[in-house]
């Protein structure tokens, strides 16, 4: 049997268009190149009020332990303006051995590659694999994830399936294959402040009250107020007003509210009660007769340096020769809900694409890529 080929692997997924929450066949895709190599697979499709269904995938060889699975998601962010890409967004053509696509590298080649790196292995193995590798695949990564990862993890918990460690393919890196592996992430929280006044004409301001001087006070307070220093794993955590709104289109009127949003990147220092805590606090100590709404969409967290990141470290070395950080920075992932059930790290192609026109990585990252998935894999497993 031929084997997998991790650049083809990659176009077949490309060009099936799956824009959150539709599948156009990527599951599938991954099915079809799975099950000859004896993987069992689970299409899980789930459903919530107000939201989109959407299609998972859960696949397992083996049965013992321990179980070394890989989590990422098939489903693309819209790609905007088709005029302004230079090559079709669901081509996947390689032109001056760049391939170009939406999912290139957030994150359908790092699925790929892990893929053809698990294919390799388990042919080296033979009979002597006593362990189990896992695929988690949603297709509900970039829209409300609440279809996705989280309720696959609930059936996994149901069905007796534990992962030991877990590997997200996201893109991790700035400049250059190899820099960096993410080991944690910083929380995220969202605050919504409305401050109440009294509305009137701007010529009589003794008969109004006007809340916009209120809110700019209660945000200089928050913004102004470190929340920490950082640690040796994070940086400092940090508060981002981004947004102000009064729904006034008079200039002569003194509105009756003012609206602001703000959000926070918190470190390992705080829990999500305690940053709301300290939001709450600050707002105490200048204000009054305001509303506050806090959604927390995910807490920070930590993977100690350990059997997992060594494991990566070394393969990254090996292929690329470089040292990778061990970081903590940028945004969230589906790793703030794995996280909860075994050890976690990131590690795929460079960042500096995701999401953009004409997302694109190198022909030969994808195959590194692919060299280092294996590499980590015969680490992990000679170790555990």
């Amino acid at each position: 049997m031929a084997r997998l080929d991790p650049v083809e692997l990659t176009q077949a997924l490309i060009r099936c268009a799956s824009v959150t929450p539709v599948d156009e066949g990527a599951l599938g895709v991954l099915e079809d190149a799975l099950k000859p190599l004896g993987f069992t697979c689970h299409r899980l499709k789930y459903s919530a009020p107000d939201t989109p269904d959407v299609d998972n995938l859960y696949a397992r060889i083996g049965t013992g332990a321990p179980n070394l699975c890989f989590a990422g998601h098939t489903d693309v962010v819209p790609i905007g303006d088709e005029a302004a890409w230079t090559h079709p967004p669901f081509g996947a053509e390689i032109h001056d051995g760049m391939m170009y696509g939406r999912g290139m590298v957030d994150m359908k080649a790092a699925i790929a590659c892990f893929i053809t790196a698990s294919e390799k292995y388990l042919e080296e193995q033979g009979d002597a694999f006593t362990g189990s590798i896992s695929y988690l695949i949603t297709g509900d990564e970039e829209g409300p994830a609440i279809n996705g990862t989280v309720k696959v993890l609930d059936w996994m918990k149901a069905n007796g399936e534990v992962m030991d460690a877990c590997i997200v393919g996201e893109p991790t890196n700035t400049a250059v294959l190899g820099e960096t592996i993410k080991i944690g992430r910083r929380g995220s929280l969202n605050g919504s402040l409305v401050q109440h006044g009294t509305q009137g004409h701007v010529a009589y301001p003794q008969h109004a009250d006007n809340p916009l001087p209120k809110l700019i006070k209660l945000l200089d307070k928050l913004s102004s107020t470190p929340l920490d220093a950082g640690n040796d794993h994070f940086q400092p955590s940090n508060l981002e007003v981004v947004t102000i709104d009064t729904g006034n289109p008079a200039t002569n009127m003194i509105p009756s509210s003012g609206r602001a949003v703000f959000n926070i990147r918190f470190n390992d220092t705080y829990s999500p009660d305690t940053m709301t805590q300290w939001i709450k606090d600050r707002l105490d100590e200048v204000g009054d007769n305001f509303e506050l709404d806090i959604n927390v969409s995910g807490d920070s967290f930590l993977t100690p340096p350990g059997l997992l990141s060594d494991a990566m470290s070394a393969a990254i070395t090996k292929v690329t020769g470089k040292v990778a950080e061990l970081s903590t920075s940028g945004g969230t992932s589906d790793a703030r809900f794995i996280k909860n059930h075994c050890a976690v790290a990131e590690f795929g192609l460079m960042n500096m694409t995701a999401h953009k026109v004409d997302e694109c990585a190198q022909v030969d990252d994808v195959r590194a890529l692919a060299d280092i998935y294996l590499e980590m894999i015969r680490g992990y497993f000679a170790n555990a």
